[in-house]
C-alpha cells in the first residue's frame, strides 16, 4: 500500500485529492497539512511514500518544506510530489533542484494523478519531456556553480554512467535505454544509482537537474 500525505492550505483541495487518490486500491492517505511546516512534522510522524505538495502556502510554503524534507537523511524514502498551478515557474524548477522527484499541475486528470503517485513511489522521477525542455530552457542556461561535492562526483563516472546519465537526461526511460545501449534494464538502473550515488543526487529528478547545470548534458535547442 503506497501511503500519501496531502499538503494544501486549502480544505477544499486536500479533500477533493483524498477521494482521487484513494479511490485507487494500492494507495492511501495518511495524514493532510495544512502548510508546509505541518507537512514537515507530518511526515515526520507518518513517514509516508510520497508528500503531495502544494508549492504556494502561506507560512512556510511547500518550497522550503521540500528543502526541509529532502535534506533529511531520516526522510530518505519518502518522495515529494509538487502540485502547482503554475507548472513552469522558477519555484517548481528549485524543487526539483533541492530533491523534488517531479511535479503536477493541479488540473491534472485522475487517472494521471494516481500513475504519478505510482511512478514516484516506486523511485522514479516525474517529468513530462515538454515540462523537462522548458525548465531547462528558462532556467538550466542560466550561470549557476555546481557544489564542489557534484563536481568531484562527476569526476568518478565512469564513461558508461556518463552515457547513461546523459539519456536519463534527455528523458529516455531505462527501457529505453536498455534498447539503445544493448544491455538490461536492471544494469541500467544499477548504473544510474551508482551515478546518483556519486554525485549526491536524491532521485532521477535531481540526476536530471545535475547533468545541465554541469554541462554534462546539453539542453535541447527550439525546433
Amino acid at each position: 500500500m503506497i501511503r500519501v500525505l496531502l499538503a494544501d492550505d486549502q480544505a477544499l483541495i486536500r479533500a477533493g485529492f483524498r477521494v482521487l487518490v484513494e479511490a485507487a486500491a494500492d494507495i492511501t492517505v495518511v495524514a493532510e497539512a495544512a502548510d508546509g511546516a505541518e507537512a514537515v512534522r507530518l511526515a515526520r510522524e507518518t513517514r509516508p511514500d510520497v508528500i503531495l505538495m502544494d508549492i504556494r502556502m502561506p507560512g512556510t510554503d511547500g518550497l522550503s518544506a521540500t528543502r526541509e524534507l529532502t535534506g533529511d537523511p531520516t526522510l530518505n524514502e519518502v518522495k515529494v510530489l509538487v502540485l502547482t498551478t503554475f507548472e513552469l515557474d522558477e519555484h517548481v524548477f528549485e524543487a526539483l533542484r533541492v530533491g523534488a522527484s517531479g511535479f503536477l499541475g493541479k488540473g491534472v486528470e485522475p487517472d494521471e494523478l494516481v500513475a504519478a503517485i505510482r511512478v514516484v513511489a516506486r523511485g522514479d522521477a516525474l517529468l513530462s519531456p515538454q515540462a523537462t525542455r522548458h525548465l531547462i530552457e528558462q532556467y538550466l542556461r542560466q550561470p549557476a556553480t555546481p557544489a564542489p561535492a557534484v563536481t568531484a562526483g562527476l569526476d568518478l563516472l565512469t564513461k558508461r554512467e556518463n552515457e547513461i546519465v546523459r539519456l536519463i537526461a534527455y528523458g529516455l526511460t531505462n527501457d529505453e535505454i536498455a534498447e539503445q545501449l544493448y544491455l538490461s534494464p536492471l544494469t541500467v538502473k544499477t548504473h544510474a544509482n551508482r551515478a546518483m550515488t556519486k554525485v549526491a543526487a536524491r532521485d532521477r529528478a535531481q540526476l536530471v537537474v545535475i547533468a545541465y547545470q554541469t554541462g554534462l548534458a546539453e539542453a535541447p535547442s527550439r525546433n
